[in-house]
């Protein structure tokens, strides 16, 4: 999930913002202001309501943050690199690079989370507790109230045990810890993950149908979320038991075709076009890559603009170019193809290009490596 802005750093790992948060914060602070505090305490100033029901939504934004935080902060503990977290429609996500290297790692990162929430649910909770009995109620001891019920709900509904839930990692880690399988982990956890998709569709569509409104749409709709997830997770746990021990330098195209930045489009299309064989063309100064353009890239310039634009100004920017090197593990490398739309990554040797990974080298190592684990199996 990409950010659509980034609000700053938090123990030094990038934090940012996809704008479908506005979606789930709107609804979050509508029905508070319109529905929930109205019920509860009535005859209260409208201005009153709006502004209770914003402070309790960016306060259940800024737990989600805290419970992200917990897992980036943990993970780096264990050795793993974060690339960033990113608040989004259905909560929030911490980007880390690489596995944990070991079941009692998994463990702490995926409870760190449900954890921190947890404990956020009581100190609302016992913040509530305390202005009761000193007799203060109103809108600020409503939305204590809710703060606490819903950071509780968050922690149990996070481990139940499926994927991509963190539960669904404590699950993993438990399977994991069992057999010294993580690929079977995985799966077991991906395939509890589309089960449990399945079943809050079910729920959720028989809620609409009996009249419990749009809450059971919306749950239908967490439940397709659950089931993608689930599928995604599942196919990218057998992609990795498959290059499990493959390099870069196993499947990376070396010395690949390259173009000066400075090259007009219209240069390309009328003299390079045919003689190159790739659909993607490093850019390079002195052998060092400055861009990346593809062929999509180039199908977009109208033609009557071909001739005055520059493949550097149709190109993936130096800055978001992915970078491999030729030792580095083809597994660690996949995580981060997403950076640049192009999906494609320049294998670099002190600071020179070397090669470069495109899907269809990697589609072709799934299957080998597939063949391979397979042949394994066959023999044991």
């Amino acid at each position: 999930m990409r950010a659509s802005f980034r609000i700053g750093r938090i123990a030094g790992v990038p934090v940012g913002v996809n704008w479908s948060v506005l979606v789930i914060f709107i609804l979050i602070a509508w029905g508070l202001s319109a529905n929930h505090f109205p019920r509860a305490y009535p005859d209260r100033p409208v201005a009153a309501y709006v502004a209770a029901g914003l402070a309790a939504a960016v306060v259940f934004f800024l737990g989600l943050l805290a419970h992200e935080v917990s897992h980036a902060v943990v993970a780096k503990r264990n050795g793993l690199q974060v690339e960033g977290i990113t608040l989004w429609l259905f909560g929030g996500v911490a980007e880390l690079r690489g596995e944990a290297p070991n079941p009692g790692a998994e463990l702490r990162i995926a409870g760190v989370g449900p954890l921190v929430s947890l404990l956020l649910g009581f100190f609302f909770g016992g913040i509530a507790l305390v202005l009761t009995l000193a007799g203060v109620g109103g809108l600020l001891l409503g939305s204590l109230a809710w703060l606490a019920g819903i950071n509780v709900l968050l922690a149990v509904f996070n481990v139940l045990p499926a994927a991509p839930l963190d539960g669904g990692r404590l699950l993993r880690a438990a399977v994991w810890k069992a057999t010294g399988d993580r690929t079977k982990a995985s799966v077991v956890a991906a395939r509890a993950g589309w089960v449990l998709g399945a079943l809050l569709i079910g729920l959720g569509l028989f809620q609409f149908l009996v009249g419990f409104g749009v809450g059971g749409l919306w749950l239908a709709l967490i439940g397709w979320f659950l089931i993608g997830a689930a599928g995604v997770e599942e196919r990218q746990a057998r992609m990795g038991s498959a290059l499990a021990g493959v390099r870069v330098a196993d499947v990376m195209t070396p010395q690949p075709q390259t173009a000066s930045a400075e090259m007009t489009v219209a240069d390309f299309v009328d003299h390079y076009l045919f003689a190159y064989r790739h659909s993607a063309l490093p850019l390079t100064e002195n052998d060092r890559p400055v861009g990346l353009v593809t062929l999509d890239r180039v199908r977009g310039i109208p033609a009557d603009r071909r001739a005055t634009t520059t493949l550097a100004e149709v190109s993936c920017r130096a800055e978001d170019l992915v970078l491999a090197r030729p030792e580095e593990q083809l597994n660690d490398l996949l995580p981060r193809l997403s950076e640049c739309a192009d999906g494609r990554a320049l294998v670099v040797v002190d600071q020179r290009l070397v090669g470069i990974v495109s899907p269809s080298d990697i589609s072709r190592a799934v299957q080998r490596g597939s063949l391979r684990h397979q042949s394994t199996t066959d023999r044991r």
